[in-house]
């Protein structure tokens, strides 16, 4: 029986499925295809698994159509990791409904702000639009981050 929402369910994944991995594997390939390996910044598999990190998978019926984390910075602070679309689910939505989930359990957890770093090439501008859309503004490098012409940092308050 479908959901309400149209059929959409968001997990917390454990990473164990071929297609999840499938599609990180991509994620991974695509990070490295569109900036240096020195400006790339995922989470591996190990990574994601790590204390204070939480990976979804968004599946629309039985078929995955996207990921997201959510990596809890300090008390106040947490980073968006690893946001990935499936090729046969772009322009449906899906990142928008990732994001709307992690900003909902980023507030559900008590933090006050999130952030996130990502390219800054062309491949990388249907992301950077979709959280502008959302609210979130260009920011120095936060976390360790180094400034790199390879990428952007931008983060939002979670309470207005």
């Amino acid at each position: 029986m479908p959901n309400a929402d149209g059929g959409w369910r968001i997990v917390e994944d454990d990473l164990s499925g071929t297609p999840i991995r499938a599609l990180l594997e991509a994620h991974f390939a695509g990070m490295l295809a569109n900036s240096p390996a020195e400006s790339c910044h995922f989470l591996d598999f190990a990574g994601l698994r790590a204390d204070g990190v939480t990976f979804w998978s968004i599946h629309k019926g039985d078929d995955l159509a996207g990921c997201g984390a959510l990596k809890v910075l300090d008390a106040q602070h947490g980073e968006i990791k690893s946001m990935r679309t499936a090729d046969a689910f772009l322009r449906q939505g899906v990142a928008a409904r990732m994001l709307a989930h992690i900003l909902d359990e980023a507030r559900s957890r008590g933090l006050e702000r999130l952030s996130l770093e990502t390219g800054s090439s062309p491949a990388f501008e249907p992301a950077l639009a979709l959280y502008r859309n959302h609210g979130f503004r260009d920011c120095a490098p936060f976390a360790g981050y180094k400034p790199d012409p390879f990428s952007r940092f931008m983060t939002r308050p979670l309470r207005t």
